[in-house]
């Protein structure tokens, strides 16, 4: 299969998994509208990572173009839910701390089993 193809597919599987994950197990007291802001927040945050960027809310908040709290907000969600590890790190000026994030072990894990890895 080539690579192309091969990318085409584990980027399907990976929205097919998004798409479970998230409209079918809805946290208490979520909107229908914070889950599809989910669903943006992961793809956005998905196609980061494959190119390497660093996943701190600077950087998502440079993106998406939503304001510091939006972006928050959603991402806070992710985290809830267990799709996205959050750790703290040096911010880009090395004096004080960031939040940086990745997709969860578990995610990534499921999307392997999902795309036959």
């Amino acid at each position: 299969m080539t690579r192309a193809l091969k990318t085409q597919w584990h980027n399907l599987a990976f929205s097919g998994l998004i798409l479970h994950e998230i409209l079918d197990h809805p946290l208490e007291d979520e909107t229908p509208q914070a889950r599809l802001k989910e669903i943006g927040m992961m793809t956005i945050l998905y196609t980061m990572t494959q190119a390497y960027q660093n996943l701190t809310l600077s950087n998502i908040i440079e993106i998406t173009e939503l304001t510091r709290s939006g972006a928050k907000e959603t991402v806070d969600l992710l985290v809830r839910r267990g799709m996205l590890k959050e750790t703290m790190v040096k911010n880009s000026m090395g004096r004080g701390t960031a939040r940086q994030f990745e997709i969860s072990e578990e995610i990534l894990k499921k999307l392997s089993a999902f795309s036959g890895q």
